[in-house]
C-alpha cells in the first residue's frame, strides 16, 4: 500500500480540558461566569476542544460536528479559499466562528487539511484519500488560493500511486460509498473503475501486482497466475460499485462468460447467508429486517448480472441462489427467474447440487425436496412443448434420462429423512414422464429405503408410494428382491410376479406364481384359502401401473395396443379381487365374517374372456 508524506513539523494537536477552552475567551470580569457557562455548554451538548499548541492566542473557531477547532487565522487563511470569502468582513482582531458541519469527511478530513497548512506531517493513502481530497476541494484549498496547494499534492498521488495500483485503485474505490456523490461529482469513480477494468483485462502472464487469492490447494510461487485472479480484491466492493466493474468488463467482450460467472459466485460467498448451514428458522431471529433487505438486494443484483450464455455458472451455483432467496424471502419474480434458469442446466446437476436444509418454519423435514420439484416441472414444461420428432431425438431422450437417474438417486438421499412425508417424494417421483427412467430399479431402491426408515406408514401410503412403481422395468435381480420384500404391498409383489411369469423366468403353471404368494403367508397375515382365491394369468406381456404419467415416444401398432389394453384389464381383475381379500382379512380381524369369493366364477369369466379372445385371432 502506497502513501505519500506531506509537512516536516511533530503533531502539536491535542483535546483540550473544558476549563482550559474557556480561558481564551474569558475576560477578568466574567471569567467564573463564563466559565461555569462553557463548561454547562460543553457537558450538555456533548462537545470536544481541539487546539494547537501555539503562543499566540486563537482567533477563528471552527464548529464540525461535537468538536470545536482553536485555530489561527493567519495559519489557515491563506490556503483556504472558502474561510477567506467567510472571514472577509470580519474585523482581523476579532475572534470569528464558523460553523462547517457540511464538510465532506467530517472533522477527521478537516484535521488533515488543518495539520497541512500548519505544515505537521501527515500520511496519505488510500484509506484516508477520499475524504481529505473532498475536504480540500470543499475548502478550496486550490492553485488559484496559493501555489502548491492541498488539491494539487493530492491530484499528483491519486493519478501516479493510487491508480496505477491494483489494492490501491479498489481501497480508494471503496472508500467513496461514504461519500458517493462528491466522489462522483470529482471523477474519483470513474477513473478507479477505468485503472481497475484495466488491470482485469491484463493477460494473466502480465500480471505483476500484487493480488489476492485463497482457493484451496493454490500457491502462488509454484503455479502460474489465474484467470480468475481478480475476482477475491473486487468482492469486498459495495454491490453497486461491483456492478459498475462487471458492467464494464461485459461491455468490452475480452473475457469469456465463465470468468464473469466466477465473479458473481465468489462475490455471492462473501455476502450471501451460507442455507447449507442454516437449519431452523430461529437462526434468523437475530438477524434484522435490514439486514435481509441487504442481502435480497445483493441477491437480486447478481441474478440480474448472471450471463445468458448457457454455462457462464454452474446450476449448482443457480440453486444455491434458490435456497437463499427462499431463505431470504425474495420476490415471486426473482424465484422463477432462478426456476427458469436452473431448469436449463438441471441436466448438468449432481446429487450434492440438489441437497438443502428445508426453510420452511413449518416443516419438520430436513431435506428442501420443494425446492427441486419447481425446478423439475419447469423442465418438463419445456420439454412437452417439443414436437414429436424433436422428443425422439436421442441427445434429448439421454438428458430426460440423466434427469431420470439424479433424481432417483435424489429420492434415495431424502427417503432416509423420517420426518419426510409421502406425498412429497410421490409427487416428485410422479413429475418425471415415462421415458425418463430406462429401467426402475433406482427409484424402486428409493421407495425400499423409505419404506424401511418409515416402518409405520399405512397400508394406503404404502400404495400410494409405489404406484409410480413399473414393474415391467425392473431387472431380474430387483424383481427376486421384490418378490421377498415384506414391506411392498401385496398388489406391488403381485404385479412382480405376474411379469416374472410372463418373462418366463418362472414355470409356466399359473400355480407356480400362488406357491409364491404362500411364502408371503405370515408377514402378510393372508390364509391360504384367500391366496387360493387370486387367479393369475399367464398369457400377457406387459403389467400396468396406476397412476403413472406417460408420454410415449413411439407409436405402437394396433395389435399392440389392443394385446395391452387386454393385459391392463386383467391385471386390474387381480387387483380388484387382491382389495377384497385384503377387505375379507380385516373384517375377519374385527370378529365380522367376510364376503365369499367364488373362485370357479372368476375362473369362468377370465376363461369365457380367453375364449373369446382366441375366436377372435381364429378369424
Amino acid at each position: 500500500m502506497k502513501f505519500m508524506k506531506i509537512g516536516s513539523r511533530p503533531d502539536t494537536f491535542y483535546t483540550e480540558e473544558a476549563t482550559r477552552c474557556v480561558l481564551i475567551y474569558a475576560s477578568p470580569t466574567f471569567y467564573i461566569i463564563q466559565k461555569f457557562a462553557y463548561e454547562l455548554y460543553l457537558m450538555v451538548f456533548n462537545l470536544q476542544c481541539r487546539s494547537v499548541i501555539s503562543d499566540v492566542p486563537s482567533d477563528l473557531v471552527i464548529q464540525i460536528n461535537n468538536i470545536s477547532y482553536l485555530l489561527h487565522k493567519f495559519t489557515l487563511l491563506p490556503k483556504c479559499g472558502l474561510l477567506q470569502r467567510l472571514c472577509s468582513g470580519s474585523d482581523d482582531s476579532s475572534t470569528i466562528t464558523l460553523k462547517l458541519h457540511d464538510i465532506p469527511g467530517g472533522e477527521e478530513a478537516f484535521e488533515l487539511c488543518a495539520k497541512f497548512c500548519y505544515g505537521i506531517t501527515i500520511n496519505v493513502c488510500a484509506h484516508n484519500f477520499v475524504p481529505a481530497f473532498c475536504a480540500a476541494k470543499f475548502l478550496q484549498m486550490t492553485e488559484s488560493v496559493e501555489k502548491g496547494n492541498f488539491v494539487l499534492k493530492l491530484e499528483a498521488f491519486f493519478n501516479s500511486c493510487i491508480l496505477e495500483g491494483w489494492k490501491d485503485s479498489i481501497v480508494t474505490l471503496q472508500t467513496t460509498a461514504k461519500l458517493t456523490e462528491w466522489s462522483e461529482n470529482l471523477g474519483i469513480i470513474r477513473k478507479c473503475i477505468d485503472s481497475i477494468v484495466e488491470k482485469i483485462l491484463t493477460p494473466p502472464a502480465k500480471v505483476t501486482w500484487s493480488y489476492t487469492y485463497t482457493r484451496p490447494g493454490y500457491k502462488k510461487s509454484l503455479q502460474s497466475i489465474p484467470r480468475d485472479w481478480w475476482t477475491e480484491d473486487i468482492s469486498n466492493l459495495d454491490v453497486d460499485l461491483f456492478r459498475c466493474i462487471i458492467t464494464a468488463i461485459r461491455s468490452t467482450y475480452m473475457l469469456p462468460p465463465q470468468l464473469i460467472g466466477e465473479a458473481l459466485h465468489v462475490y455471492a460467498c462473501r455476502w450471501l447467508p451460507d442455507t447449507t448451514r442454516i437449519r431452523t428458522p430461529e437462526s434468523s431471529v437475530s438477524q434484522t429486517e435490514d439486514v435481509f433487505e441487504k442481502s435480497r438486494r445483493i441477491l437480486e443484483a447478481i441474478v440480474s448480472m448472471i450471463p445468458a450464455d448457457r454455462g457462464s455458472v454452474s446450476v449448482g451455483f443457480l440453486l444455491k441462489l434458490l435456497s437463499i432467496a427462499n431463505y431470504l424471502g425474495a420476490s415471486p419474480v426473482l424465484k422463477a427467474e432462478l426456476i427458469r434458469k436452473s431448469s436449463l442446466q438441471i441436466d448438468e446437476a449432481t446429487v450434492s447440487d440438489l441437497v438443502f436444509p428445508s426453510q420452511s418454519s413449518s416443516s419438520q423435514h430436513f431435506y428442501d425436496i420443494d425446492l427441486v420439484v419447481p425446478v423439475i416441472e419447469s423442465y418438463l414444461m419445456r420439454w412437452r412443448r417439443q414436437p414429436p420428432e424433436t422428443v425422439e431425438n436421442t441427445q434429448l431422450i439421454r438428458t430426460i434420462r440423466r434427469i431420470g437417474k439424479l433424481i432417483d438417486t435424489y429420492l434415495q438421499m431424502v427417503a432416509r429423512d423420517k420426518n419426510m412425508p409421502v406425498s412429497k417424494v410421490v409427487s416428485l417421483a410422479e413429475a418425471l414422464p415415462d421415458i425418463a427412467r430406462k429401467d426402475h430399479d433406482n427409484l424402486y431402491k428409493a421407495i425400499n429405503i423409505y419404506l424401511k426408515e418409515h416402518p409405520d406408514l399405512s397400508k394406503a401410503d404404502r400404495k400410494r408410494l409405489c404406484r409410480s412403481l413399473d414393474c415391467q422395468k425392473l431387472s431380474p435381480e430387483v424383481r427376486a428382491h421384490a418378490v421377498k420384500n415384506e414391506r411392498l404391498p401385496l398388489r406391488t409383489v403381485v404385479q412382480v410376479l405376474f411379469f416374472e411369469q410372463d418373462k418366463g423366468s418362472r414355470a409356466t403353471d399359473p400355480r407356480m406364481l400362488t406357491q409364491e404368494l404362500f411364502q408371503r403367508e405370515k408377514q402378510m397375515q393372508i390364509s391360504r384359502d384367500d391366496l387360493n382365491k387370486l387367479h393369475l394369468g399367464g398369457d400377457e406381456q406387459s403389467v400396468s401401473t396406476e397412476g403413472l404419467r406417460r408420454t410415449p415416444v413411439l407409436e405402437s401398432s394396433s395389435r399392440d395396443n389392443q394385446k395391452k389394453k387386454r393385459l391392463e384389464k386383467n391385471l386390474q381383475q387381480l387387483e380388484i379381487e387382491i382389495e377384497e381379500v385384503e377387505a375379507k382379512k380385516g373384517a375377519r380381524e374385527d370378529g365380522s365374517s367376510g364376503s365369499k369369493l367364488d373362485p370357479k366364477k372368476i375362473i369362468q369369466s377370465r376363461s369365457r374372456s380367453d375364449h373369446g379372445r382366441d375366436k377372435g385371432r381364429e378369424r
